[in-house]
């Protein structure tokens, strides 16, 4: 009783902060490379052959679900556009019964050039109209748990006069790769968008930077083994976020070794760890499937179940084109 209780606390006080905070900070994903479009729109047409990537996230499912994500993008190379075409949608759910939703459609385009031989670059820009819905039955306030009585359903907090609220929220991004190598910089939320119940809640600016590298350790670039495995390549990676004062390293190696892929990551702030990643993933043809968990090590470990995150994606066939481009090597997921 008391182990239930504890997370109704918990519950409560996690979606009085998200009314109040109206989503103050942006949902991370852990398969970072498998929803590229959300990390960096530099990443559209990254892949040359039109792409579709889905993504469904479930964080701290021990409190209700308190945290769903889904996502849906498409992508890929446009010759006489000289770059890569892009949208992305989403829709994130916070709280019992989706107390705060939020769901958005962006659009985005990524110009590509060549600097050197070995060396280009992607510039994207990202343009998107957000909505963000707030049923206030829904929500659980700390004072309407009572230490003897339990949930009393009475609260004095009072209901904002509208929500329901839409905006506008543009991003921006550059991406900078050779033939094994790549490193990102993005930067969301440019406008800083007003996205609170109460007044002017301005949304801070993400910042977002990553880099990483394909390293093969095969003796030589071929199958390596009877049963069809493609060559292991090793890929060490490193990704910074920056929003509202938090900041998290997220520290990442990968084994692709086809079909297969299997990864381990981890995230922290500043003074508190968060949690490791556990990813594997198949992936053949036009087609990859992944699967990942949170290992929470925060204070937060005992109450959470960490976060579930599953992904798929296909590559379509590319139409014939006039010139040769290269696609971006980085991790599938």
């Amino acid at each position: 009783m008391m182990k239930k209780f504890s997370k109704l606390v918990l519950l409560a006080a996690l979606c009085m902060g998200s009314f109040q905070c109206a989503s103050a900070q942006d949902v991370i994903f852990s398969q970072f490379y498998a929803n590229p479009l959300y990390m960096n729109p530099a990443f559209a047409g990254s892949k040359v052959c039109p792409r579709i990537s889905l993504n469904y996230r479930c964080q701290w499912p021990s409190l209700v679900s308190a945290f769903t994500t889904a996502s849906a993008s498409y992508d890929q190379y446009v010759d006489p556009l000289h770059g890569g075409i892009g949208a992305i949608l989403m829709t994130d759910r916070q709280g019992d019964h989706g107390a705060l939703s939020t769901s958005s459609l962006a659009v985005m385009y990524a110009f590509r050039f060549q600097l050197a031989r070995e060396l280009w670059v992607n510039a994207g820009l990202k343009a998107g109209i957000v909505n963000t819905s707030l049923n206030w039955d829904a929500l659980r306030f700390p004072d309407m748990i009572d230490n003897v009585m339990g949930f009393t359903g009475m609260t004095s907090a009072q209901m904002p006069e509208k929500t329901n609220k839409w905006y506008l929220d543009f991003d921006a991004g550059v991406l900078i790769y050779g033939s094994s190598w790549y490193a990102g910089f993005s930067a969301a939320h440019l406008t800083q968008p007003s996205n609170g119940f109460y007044g002017v809640t301005e949304l801070p600016i993400k910042l977002t930077g990553n880099v990483g590298a394909l390293i093969n350790i095969a003796e030589e670039a071929r199958r390596t083994s009877s049963l069809g495995l493609g060559t292991p390549v090793l890929s060490p990676n490193f990704i910074y976020q920056y929003q509202a004062g938090f900041h998290y390293f997220n520290y990442g190696l990968y084994l692709d070794w086809m079909p297969f892929l299997v990864g381990v990551w981890f995230r922290n702030g500043i003074e508190n760890a968060d949690a490791f990643i556990f990813q594997v993933g198949f992936q053949q043809d036009y087609f990859k499937i992944g699967y990942s968990y949170d290992v929470t090590v925060s204070k937060l470990s005992n109450n959470t179940s960490g976060a579930h995150e599953v992904s798929l994606g296909i590559l379509l066939p590319c139409p014939e084109k006039k010139h040769k481009v290269k696609a971006i090597r980085c991790p599938s997921f």
